[in-house]
């Protein structure tokens, strides 16, 4: 059983220590933890009401995103200490530029300091000196609001500290292709750790692994998700519900989180870290998200491929053909999808 989401932030805040609310997975973890701050990724809730949200926002947009600025005008991830939100998507950078005007005209609702991350992915060296130069501005606009200088030995150590969770994930995803846990309980296992001090991440993530080799195998039908990502279990759920076993995906709430280390502990392997952070929908081009998607998929022993896409997430439909044809297994579609909701009637039995 996994520790709920909200406990370590609890006893975080209980100490008197701040919080860094943050969204997009562009956002560089390892500055927050080096500045003394618990990174709390946001999630959006499918089962509330984000119409207040969808007002500020407007139509057309992802609803992960009106979900997630309902549940900060609401109070909802209680206090945060700063918000740092990454343009890992389009929706991402749209929640940010309405946040900075909610901060600019409307007083009266708190909201913390804000700060945009702005990671982009060509595989360029001048993207590499953009990437480094946003990289030192987010340090220095952390150390002015923390009140702390970042020492290179606190990052050096939040560096090492991050990839050392990220490749017990990594085990952790080899295992799914033992089919050792099910996608279900992967997700949740990836959502726990992004909400708690990245030591207690780690010795969770161990506690885990250590359960999983004498563990018979999950049942169901090894299918492979693309397509939109998931900040929340609901479609893993209702898809293992009927006797299907996620046992890999190539979003950044799962495999693609952990894809990467930085490796060496300097501002420069930071930056390139998240540039050349792996082929997520939104940032990468039609041939390289193929081409990942079905080396993963073989790597795993999956039998088919599944591409789940939420209404308003324009991306994943573009790359599905090319996804098909490198898969080389059954494949199929299910578009226009509702947030944390799946049409079952769409997968094929």
């Amino acid at each position: 059983m996994l520790p709920d989401r909200n406990d370590a932030v609890a006893r975080w805040r209980a100490d008197g220590r701040p919080v860094a609310g943050y969204v997009g997975a562009d956002v560089p973890v390892e500055l927050l933890t080096a500045a003394g701050l618990l990174p709390l990724r946001l999630t959006g809730s499918p089962d509330e009401d984000a119409s207040a949200g969808r007002e500020r926002l407007g139509g057309g947009l992802d609803a992960v995103a009106c979900s997630v600025l309902t549940r900060l005008l609401e109070g909802a991830y209680g206090h945060l200490d700063v918000l740092v939100l990454s343009r890992d998507c389009e929706a991402s950078l749209r929640l940010f530029y309405v946040l900075r005007e909610i901060r600019r005209v409307e007083p009266s609702i708190a909201l913390p300091p804000l700060h945009l991350v702005d990671v982009l992915h060509l595989p360029h060296h001048t993207t590499t000196r953009y990437v480094l130069a946003k990289v030192r501005q987010f340090r220095s606009w952390l150390e002015a609001v923390a009140g702390r200088r970042i020492g290179d030995d606190d990052l050096a150590a939040a560096i090492a500290a991050h990839d050392r969770v990220r490749g017990l994930l990594r085990d952790v995803g080899t295992q799914r292709g033992e089919r050792r846990l099910t996608g279900t309980e992967a997700l949740s296992l990836v959502s726990v750790t992004t909400a708690m001090p990245v030591d207690e991440a780690e010795k969770l993530v161990r506690e885990v692994l250590s359960t999983l080799p004498g563990r018979e195998p999950r049942p169901g039908r090894p299918v492979y998700l693309t397509g939109s990502s998931h900040d929340t279990p609901a479609v893993y759920q209702a898809l293992e519900d009927a006797d299907w076993l996620i046992v890999g995906e190539d979003h950044d709430w799962g495999d693609l989180l952990a894809v990467a280390d930085v490796g060496a502990p300097t501002e420069l392997a930071l930056a390139e870290r998240y540039q050349f952070a792996g082929p997520a929908a939104p940032r990468a081009s039609i041939a390289e998200r193929a081409a990942h998607t079905a080396a993963a998929l073989r790597e795993r022993g999956a039998e088919s491929l599944l591409s789940y896409v939420r209404r308003h997430d324009d991306a994943p439909p573009w790359d599905f053909p090319a996804q098909r044809e490198a898969a080389g297994v059954p494949a199929t579609l299910v578009d226009r999808q509702e947030y944390g909701r799946i049409d079952l009637a769409g997968v094929p039995r």
